[in-house]
């Protein structure tokens, strides 16, 4: 690892060359993955918005796509640079539901009935993203198939896998890990893992 690959490592993570699929290298929260198929996946974004909507797999497509490499961070150590993430925005997603000005933060409902939740302010970056490929190959069962949230300033327990619903909230709601001693910022640069 270079000098400027060490620098880019937030406290106390090493660098490893793959993320570790859910439910295969690294237990999940129940005993098997979702099984998803995209004939009838829907991606439904509700609650605080003027605009609801329920999105089949080729309406997701065809929601603009934006490329977005960044470093993926756990909350056990490891790190894995130069992830290439492919997949929508959450600033296009706000676009289209269009966010009621009393909606603060958004929970994230996946089909293993893990949630977790952003602040608004905590996605506005172009790199937060429902990513459907990891380095140029659709995302695979352990890695979240077929939609997954990404947000690399955070730990990895806020990039939900199997995103199946966003809901827009006036108040934040503390998900899965969070409601179990893990921090709700997840700050990666301030070494921020628990409560």
């Amino acid at each position: 690892m270079t000098y400027e690959q060490q620098k880019r490592l937030p406290p106390d993570q090493e660098a490893t060359d793959h993320i570790l699929r859910w439910g295969f290298e690294h237990p999940g929260i129940t005993s098997t993955n979702p099984q998803i198929r995209l004939e009838t996946y829907s991606l439904t974004i509700e609650g605080e918005v003027d605009n609801p909507v329920k999105l089949g797999w080729k309406d997701f497509l065809a929601l603009p796509q934006t490329v977005s490499v960044s470093d993926f961070h756990c909350v056990e150590g490891w790190s894995v640079l130069d992830c290439k993430w492919e997949g929508v925005l959450i600033q296009d997603i706000e676009k289209l539901v269009k966010p009621k000005a009393v909606a603060r933060a958004v929970t994230f409902c996946c089909a293993d009935n893990y949630t977790t939740s952003l602040f608004r302010e905590e996605m506005a970056g172009n790199d937060v993203l429902l990513a459907h490929k990891l380095n140029d190959e659709p995302l695979d069962e352990g890695l979240g198939f077929p939609v997954r949230l990404i947000v690399p300033n955070k730990y990895a327990y806020k990039s939900a896998l199997w995103v199946e619903r966003l809901r827009f909230t006036r108040n934040k709601e503390l998900g899965f890990w969070e409601k179990r001693g893990y921090s709700d910022s997840a700050d990666v640069w301030k070494n921020d893992r628990f409560r």
